[in-house]
């Protein structure tokens, strides 16, 4: 069941655009396990070389895209109040 959105979706919206990142972030997960799977298997058939530095490549940005989701990323509305 897809999640339901309460309001007009906003990339503006900082629960909007935090949702919408972690969403993005499961693809690419899931895009990495597949194409990795796929890559590893006709490895071992011996028809294919470099796996492992695909994996590496790909794994270690996805740690980084990671990081960057759930540790650097600010989704809080910047401040225009006046300063007094």
């Amino acid at each position: 069941m897809p999640p339901r959105w309460p309001r007009q979706p906003d990339r503006q919206d900082p629960d909007y655009r935090r949702l919408d990142d972690r969403m993005n972030f499961a693809v690419h997960v899931a895009l990495f396990a597949a194409v990795n799977s796929g890559l590893w298997f006709f490895q071992t058939l011996g028809r294919l070389e470099g796996a492992t530095w695909v994996g590496l490549g790909w794994g270690t940005a996805l740690f980084l895209h990671g990081v960057y989701i759930f540790a650097l990323a600010q989704y809080n509305p910047p401040d225009h109040s006046p300063h007094e």
